[in-house]
C-alpha cells in the first residue's frame, strides 16, 4: 500500500507524529484542525497508510506549512545544492502524479516542485493550501487544465500562470499524454 518511490513514507510519518507532537496536539486536535479523521490520522502516522496531496496539504495546512514544507520536514538533509539524485520523490496514491522537491530551503522565499501528472490525472487543492504564498506553474510537457476558484485556463507546454488570491485550485490532466509541471512557490 505504501506507494512513496523510497522510505519517504516512514519518515513523513514520524514528522507528522513529531510535528504534532511538538505543539502538544492529540490526534483529536489535529483532526479537529486539518478536517481528517483521527482514524485516517492514526493510521498514517503508523505507516499503515500512505495518504493523497490533498489530505497533506490539508495536514500541512493545520501546521501552518505549505505541503512542501511538510514534505521538507520529512526530508530535509540540510544541504543547500539540491542535487536531482537527492531530491525527494512522492507519488500520489489516489492519481499516481510523481512530485519532486526540486529546491526548498527553510531560510529561502521560493521553492520548486516538477510534477508529472498521467493521463487522466486529477488533483484539487483547498484554498487554505495557498495561504501565505504566491504560486506560479509553468507547464514544460503535454497539457493540463487549471480551474482555479472558478476560472478553468488551458495551459499548454511553454505556457505559465500566475495564480491570484487564494481559491480552490484543480489541476487536471484531461489528455491521453502525460503532462509535467514546475511549480514555483514564493513564501509571503
Amino acid at each position: 500500500m505504501d506507494t512513496f518511490v523510497d522510505d519517504a513514507g516512514l519518515r513523513l510519518a514520524v514528522r507528522l507524529r513529531l510535528e504534532r507532537e511538538a505543539r502538544g496536539w492529540s490526534l483529536s486536535d489535529l483532526a479537529e484542525r486539518s478536517g481528517v479523521s483521527k482514524a485516517a490520522i492514526s493510521k498514517i502516522e503508523r505507516g499503515e497508510t500512505s495518504p493523497t496531496a490533498a489530505l497533506l496539504v490539508r495536514l500541512a495546512a493545520a501546521f501552518d506549512l505549505t505541503l512542501a514544507g511538510l514534505l521538507l520536514r520529512a526530508e530535509s538533509n540540510g544541504e543547500r545544492v539540491s542535487r536531482a539524485a537527492d531530491q525527494p520523490l512522492w507519488r500520489d496514491p489516489a492519481t499516481g502524479y510523481l512530485r519532486r522537491q526540486v529546491f526548498m530551503q527553510p531560510d529561502h522565499p521560493v521553492e520548486l516542485v516538477r510534477v508529472d501528472m498521467p493521463p487522466g490525472g486529477r488533483v484539487e487543492m483547498p484554498a487554505s493550501s495557498y495561504a501565505r504564498i504566491r504560486q506560479v506553474v509553468w507547464v514544460l510537457e503535454g497539457e493540463m487544465t487549471l480551474t482555479e476558484g472558478g476560472t478553468r485556463h488551458l495551459l499548454a507546454a511553454g505556457d505559465g500562470l500566475g495564480f491570484g488570491p487564494p481559491s480552490d485550485v484543480v489541476f487536471e490532466n484531461a489528455s491521453t499524454a502525460p503532462a509535467a509541471y514546475v511549480v514555483a512557490l514564493a513564501r509571503s
